[in-house]
Protein backbone atom coordinates (compact mmCIF):
# COMPACT_ATOMS: atom_id res chain seq x y z
CA UNK A 1 0.00 0.00 0.00
CA UNK A 2 1.45 3.45 -1.12
CA UNK A 3 2.29 5.83 1.78
CA UNK A 4 -0.12 8.75 1.75
CA UNK A 5 1.43 11.97 1.56
CA UNK A 6 0.32 15.08 3.26
CA UNK A 7 -1.31 17.77 1.44
CA UNK A 8 -0.47 20.76 3.44
CA UNK A 9 0.47 24.05 2.12
CA UNK A 10 4.07 24.83 3.50
CA UNK A 11 4.28 28.08 4.55
CA UNK A 12 6.24 30.67 2.97
CA UNK A 13 9.18 31.79 4.89
CA UNK A 14 7.76 35.09 7.06
CA UNK A 15 10.12 38.09 5.25
CA UNK A 16 11.63 41.03 7.05
CA UNK A 17 12.54 43.58 4.90
CA UNK A 18 15.21 45.76 5.01
CA UNK A 19 15.88 49.62 3.85
CA UNK A 20 17.08 48.91 0.94
CA UNK A 21 14.41 46.64 -0.20
CA UNK A 22 11.80 49.23 0.79
CA UNK A 23 13.78 52.01 -0.76
CA UNK A 24 13.38 49.74 -4.33
CA UNK A 25 9.61 49.40 -3.39
CA UNK A 26 9.06 53.04 -2.86
CA UNK A 27 10.81 54.43 -5.94
CA UNK A 28 8.51 51.30 -7.88
CA UNK A 29 5.38 52.75 -6.81
CA UNK A 30 6.72 55.96 -7.12
CA UNK A 31 7.86 56.19 -10.80
CA UNK A 32 4.33 53.85 -11.65
CA UNK A 33 2.17 56.64 -10.59
CA UNK A 34 0.46 58.75 -14.12
CA UNK A 35 0.17 61.85 -11.97
CA UNK A 36 3.37 63.70 -11.38
CA UNK A 37 1.34 65.99 -8.68
CA UNK A 38 0.61 62.51 -6.76
CA UNK A 39 4.43 61.84 -5.96
CA UNK A 40 4.68 63.96 -2.98
CA UNK A 41 1.95 62.82 -1.57
CA UNK A 42 2.79 59.04 -1.71
CA UNK A 43 6.26 60.02 -1.29
CA UNK A 44 5.27 61.05 2.33
CA UNK A 45 2.71 58.01 3.15
CA UNK A 46 5.55 56.07 1.76
CA UNK A 47 8.30 57.38 3.69
CA UNK A 48 6.01 57.40 7.22
CA UNK A 49 5.19 53.69 6.70
CA UNK A 50 8.54 52.75 6.47
CA UNK A 51 9.84 55.00 9.49
CA UNK A 52 7.02 52.90 11.50
CA UNK A 53 8.04 49.34 10.17
CA UNK A 54 11.37 49.75 10.99
CA UNK A 55 11.16 51.08 14.02
CA UNK A 56 8.56 47.59 15.21
CA UNK A 57 10.90 44.45 15.97
CA UNK A 58 11.34 42.46 13.73
CA UNK A 59 7.53 42.72 11.38
CA UNK A 60 7.37 39.86 8.47
CA UNK A 61 6.01 42.14 5.49
CA UNK A 62 2.46 40.88 4.95
CA UNK A 63 -1.12 41.93 4.47
CA UNK A 64 -1.23 41.72 8.54
CA UNK A 65 1.31 43.94 9.03
CA UNK A 66 -0.54 46.45 6.32
CA UNK A 67 -3.65 46.29 8.00
CA UNK A 68 -1.89 46.87 11.55
CA UNK A 69 -0.07 50.21 10.59
CA UNK A 70 -3.60 51.00 8.98
CA UNK A 71 -5.75 50.39 11.87
CA UNK A 72 -2.53 52.63 14.07
CA UNK A 73 -2.91 55.74 11.29
CA UNK A 74 -6.96 55.62 11.33
CA UNK A 75 -6.60 55.52 15.46
CA UNK A 76 -4.41 58.89 15.43
CA UNK A 77 -6.04 60.36 12.79
CA UNK A 78 -9.70 60.23 14.87
CA UNK A 79 -7.87 61.36 18.13
CA UNK A 80 -6.80 64.21 16.45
Amino acid sequence: MPHARSHKRKKAPKRVLALPDLEHAKSAVLSSLTSRSGQPTYDHAIREFVAWYCSEPRLAFNRAVVLRYRILVTFLLESD
